[in-house]
């Protein structure tokens, strides 16, 4: 395994700055204090902003070519130092260390996706004489960075949640100022010390871990031109309403359905629908929370599902037979097992789990959990899923646009024709046929309608939103 420092800097206008070692960040899985970062203040939240104003000609002015060996270098590095990144959201996140190397591998991805497409910003030449009175003139129009952002990124994947706003933004020429979840900083920080050893302009990336009540100014500064935000609907939809004039793009909550149709293969739709439910403990904005399936194999799914679900070890994220690991602190474990237990009063049934220790909470599912329980109508964000049947295709997708949230769908069916029935009428921002809504590649266009948020993520969609149309008008003469 890789060995962590005692203390990590923050990054300010692109230099790693140590004013003091505040934020005490606690290995997930033993509650020891793992390590120390620096903590960012309201002055020096102003400084990075100051600086991004800065930076916003010199980084517009970078060549295309120049913004892609940033990102190209960005890839070797992290593809070198993939092992301590790895142990690094292990123990800061407490995420399984088969999962943290799965997200190094999306980290590696998503710079790679962002260095090929930081040279494909095209614009378009469009015909103008429509009329008479439009003849001799031609439009044409580009794409031009929009200036500073401001970011924040949750606790959840604190690499490639972060990496999907970082490298849009280097592809396209904006700088930025990052806030990384207090709880999970140091992943954010390894990527701005790996970009101090590039040669971007003074100001252009500022890294400033800080706790929520003193980092208004990401919000509220009307220097900064967008916010991209991805956590909690409440935080979100908050934050938007403080954003003043800026454009803002939220990646928020989900209550992801699958649906298992009659003709669906059974042991591939169990084996998918596992691992979707109780990945990284649950704690996933995709993560599957309602499983939804025809009344013909209901039972034979469900004691499938249960059977495999009780078979998943749950414990240290460090050792590589754990599947479920600890949640992000003990206070959202035991809120989860408090939606539990109410579902049950309400006349839930356990099918498994539903024990914990500490942060630690068994894989659990749950049937005939009441439509009001908090457990089936809200975002779980743990390992936790609610099973129910259907009898028709139209009572299926009733029961998953019936949720304020729209992040993605599954649905398990051989029939071209419901898949396609689906899409037209599922109201989400994605959905994944014969595989389960958790499924995300990095390079698609990735976010939710309702209350699951704003814009799109996707290193080509982000870097549209990163950007403003500037036109040309000629009259030729």
């Amino acid at each position: 395994m890789a060995r962590l420092k005692d203390v990590y800097p923050l990054y300010l206008a692109n230099r790693p700055q140590q004013p003091n070692a505040d934020l005490a960040v606690t290995d997930k899985y033993t509650g020891e204090v793992a390590f120390h970062v620096a903590q960012a203040d309201a002055a020096t939240i102003d400084a990075g902003i100051a600086a991004a104003v800065a930076a916003t000609e010199p980084m517009a002015r970078m060549a295309s070519y120049e913004r892609q060996a940033v990102l190209q270098h960005c890839v070797a590095r992290f593809t070198e130092r993939a092992d301590e990144l790895a142990y690094a959201l292990c123990v800061e996140a407490g995420k399984p260390i088969r999962d943290s190397e799965g997200e190094v591998g999306r980290l590696i991805d998503t710079f790679r996706i962002a260095a090929e497409e930081s040279t494909r910003l095209y614009g378009e030449v469009q015909p103008l004489d429509i009329s008479a009175r439009a003849k001799g003139y031609q439009g044409i129009w580009k794409r031009v960075p929009i200036g500073p952002c401001s970011f924040i990124s949750p606790f959840n994947f604190p690499l490639n949640l972060a990496a999907h706003k970082v490298a849009p933004a280097l592809a396209v020429g904006c700088p930025f100022v990052l806030k990384p979840a207090s709880r999970t900083p140091l992943g954010a920080l390894i990527i701005g010390e790996v970009l101090a050893e590039t040669d971007l302009p003074e100001g252009a990336f500022s890294i400033l871990p800080a706790h929520r009540e003193g980092a208004d100014l990401f919000t509220t500064d009307d220097r900064l031109k967008l916010l991209s935000f991805t956590g909690s609907p409440a935080v979100g939809w908050d934050l938007k309403a403080r954003a003043g004039k800026k454009k803002v793009v939220l990646e928020l909550g989900g209550n992801a359905a699958v649906v298992v149709d009659r003709d669906a293969d059974l042991a591939d739709a169990v084996e998918r629908t596992l691992f979707g439910a109780f990945y990284q403990s649950g704690q996933s904005c995709i993560g599957v929370q309602r499983i939804v399936v025809h009344r013909a194999v209901y039972a034979d799914f469900r004691d499938r599902l249960v059977a495999a679900a009780k078979k998943l070890v749950a414990g240290d994220p460090k050792d590589r037979a754990t599947f479920v690991g600890p949640m992000i602190d003990e206070k959202e474990a035991a809120r989860v097992a408090d939606w539990i237990a109410e579902a049950r009063a309400g006349g839930a049934t356990l099918l498994c789990g539903g024990e914990r220790k500490g942060t630690l909470l068994d894989a659990t599912l749950l049937e005939n959990v009441p439509k009001s329980c908090a457990l089936y109508r809200e975002e779980a964000f743990g390992p936790v899923a609610c099973l129910e049947p259907f009898d028709g295709w139209d009572e299926a997708l009733a029961i998953v646009n019936a949720s304020r949230f729209g992040l993605q769908a599954g649905l398990f069916t051989r029939d071209l024709f419901q898949a396609l029935d689906a899409w037209d009428r599922l109201d989400v921002g994605g959905v994944v046929v014969n595989d389960i809504p958790s499924y995300r590649v990095d390079s698609m266009p990735y976010g939710g309608v309702k209350d699951s948020g704003l814009g799109r993520e996707g290193i080509r969609f982000a870097m549209e939103d990163m950007t403003e149309i500037r036109n040309l008008v000629i009259r030729r003469r």
